[in-house]
C-alpha cells in the first residue's frame, strides 16, 4: 500500500486547504467548518443545521434551490452536507473532469448564500419533519438520550444537534446571519479535496474565491469536566416493538496515550461477528439481532459505549450479560491471538475506510479541523500495532468503574431505580 501524500497550505487569512491526489476517475471537494451544535447556547439549538440547510436555498449567483441541484445533478454529481456537533460540512463527488464545476457550486453556497426569509420559513416545516422521522427510529435516537445523561442537558454536548422544536419556530434571518458571521471564519474552516485534479488550477481557483475571507477570532468551546459519583439511568418511556440500549462511561479524548488501546478493547468486546459481545449477547443466548460496541471522541473527552436493541423483557439479563463481559476483561488479560485478530479488524475497517475520494477528503478535513494535522493511515496503523494485552487490561480497569456507569433506554419501561441497582461491575 502507497501512503497517501497530502500536501497542506495556509491561506493568510488562516484558512486551511488540504489536497490529496488519488488515482481513478473521482475527485470530492468537501468545504468544512468547525463548528457545529456545540458551539450554540440553549436558545440557538439546532441552528447549525438549519443553516446548513439553508445554505442550498439560493446564491446571488445561483438564485434557488433549484439552480444549485440541477447544476450539480447535470455533473452526475452526488453530493450533501452534515451537521455534528463540532463540524459542519458541505461536499460533492464528481468525475474528475467536473471538479471545477463542483468546487465552484460549493465553494459558492459556503460564501455567498442569501438565506432567504421566505426559505427559512417554509424550511422550519422540513426540519419538523426530519426530527418527527427521527423521533421514529428509537435504534438511532437511543444515542441522543444517552448524550444527555453523561454529558448532561445543560452542556451543549448533551443536547441534540437538530435542536428543539420551539427554537425551530423561533429563528429569524438576523439569528443566522449573526450565528454565520460568528461561527464561519477562516481559521476554522478546512476545504479538502482528494482525487484525480489539477493541483495548481484548484490551488489558484480555492485562492481566489476564499482568499478573500476576513480574518476573525474562531468559536471556542467549554471544555467538558465530567463530574460522577454515582451510576444514572435515564429512560425514555415510548411504546416501542423493541427496546433500545446504551451502556457506557466517559471515555479518552483525541491525542490521549491511551486513544487506541481504548478502541481496540471496544473491537474486542463488540466490533464484528466474532466479538465477545456478539458471541455472548446474540449466538449463545439469543437476546439480540444487533449489539456493538464503540468509542466516540471530541478534543477534550468522550466515551466507550455498548448499545444493543432487545425484546422488553430481556433488559435486564442484557444489561447483566453486558456488564458482566465488561468485568471479565478487567480480571483476565486478552490472549495475544484474540489481540491480534482485533487489531486485524481495527486496521482492515479503518483501511477500507480511506479507499475513495470522498472518504479521504472528509477524514483529511475532520482530523484538522480535531487535532490541527491530517492524521495518516500509516500512522493510525502503527499506534494500533502498538497496543498490548497488558494496555487493554489497565485501560478496562480504569474506565470501566460502578460510579460512572451511565444506561441509556428507550422502550415501555418506568423503573430506573430497579434498572440502576443492575449498574455493578
Amino acid at each position: 500500500m502507497r501512503p497517501m501524500k497530502y500536501q497542506l497550505h495556509t491561506l493568510a487569512n488562516g484558512l486551511r486547504i488540504v489536497l490529496a491526489p488519488m488515482s481513478g476517475e473521482t475527485a470530492t471537494v468537501v468545504v468544512m467548518t468547525g463548528t457545529g451544535s456545540r458551539y450554540e447556547s440553549e436558545h440557538e439549538n439546532g441552528m447549525a443545521h438549519f443553516l446548513e440547510h439553508m445554505f442550498f436555498k439560493g446564491t446571488k449567483k445561483r438564485k434557488s434551490a433549484r439552480a444549485i441541484s440541477e447544476e450539480l445533478d447535470a455533473i452526475g454529481s452526488i453530493s450533501n452536507a452534515f451537521t455534528s456537533k463540532e463540524r459542519t460540512a458541505y461536499w460533492a463527488k464528481v468525475s474528475g473532469k467536473y471538479l471545477d464545476t463542483a468546487l465552484d457550486v460549493i465553494g459558492d453556497i459556503f460564501l455567498h448564500s442569501t438565506l432567504p426569509s421566505k426559505e427559512i420559513t417554509k424550511e422550519r416545516g422540513a426540519i419538523i419533519q426530519e426530527i418527527d422521522m427521527y423521533e421514529d427510529m428509537p435504534m438511532r435516537t437511543v444515542n441522543d438520550v444517552f448524550d444527555a445523561l453523561i454529558f448532561g442537558e445543560k452542556d451543549p454536548l448533551g443536547r441534540t444537534i437538530l435542536g428543539p422544536k420551539k427554537n425551530i419556530h423561533s429563528f429569524t434571518r438576523k439569528d443566522f446571519v449573526e450565528y454565520l458571521k460568528r461561527n464561519y471564519t477562516p481559521q476554522n474552516t478546512v476545504v479538502a479535496i482528494a482525487g484525480s485534479f489539477s493541483t495548481s488550477k484548484v490551488l489558484t481557483k480555492i485562492k481566489k474565491e476564499f482568499g478573500h475571507l476576513k480574518s476573525v477570532t474562531p468559536p471556542q468551546f467549554s471544555p467538558f469536566v465530567h463530574q460522577q459519583n454515582a451510576p444514572r439511568v435515564k429512560i425514555k418511556e415510548k411504546k416501542t416493538d423493541q427496546t433500545q440500549l446504551m451502556i457506557g462511561v466517559p471515555s479518552y479524548p483525541y491525542l490521549h496515550k491511551d486513544e487506541y488501546a481504548v478502541e481496540i478493547l471496544a473491537t474486542i468486546l463488540g466490533g464484528g461477528m466474532s466479538s465477545r459481545l456478539f458471541l455472548e449477547v446474540r449466538e449463545k443466548r439469543g437476546l439480540a439481532y444487533s449489539v456493538h460496541a464503540w468509542t466516540d471522541k471530541y478534543p477534550d473527552t468522550g466515551y466507550f459505549v455498548v448499545q444493543a436493541g432487545v425484546e422488553h423483557a430481556k433488559l435486564a439479563q442484557t444489561i447483566t450479560t453486558v456488564l458482566n463481559e465488561l468485568r471479565k476483561i478487567q480480571k483476565s488479560k486478552v490472549g495475544h491471538e484474540e489481540l491480534a485478530k482485533a487489531k486485524a479488524y481495527a486496521k482492515g475497517t479503518r483501511t477500507l475506510a480511506l479507499e475513495t475520494s470522498d472518504s479521504v477528503a472528509e477524514h483529511a478535513a475532520t482530523s484538522i479541523i480535531n487535532i490541527g494535522k491530517v492524521r495518516k493511515l500509516e500512522e493510525t496503523l502503527g499506534a494500533i500495532d502498538r497496543v498490548t494485552v497488558d494496555d487493554i487490561m489497565r485501560v478496562a480497569q480504569d474506565l470501566f468503574r460502578t460510579n460512572v456507569l451511565n444506561l441509556a433506554v428507550i422502550g415501555p419501561h418506568t423503573d430506573a431505580d430497579q434498572l440502576r441497582k443492575l449498574l455493578q461491575i
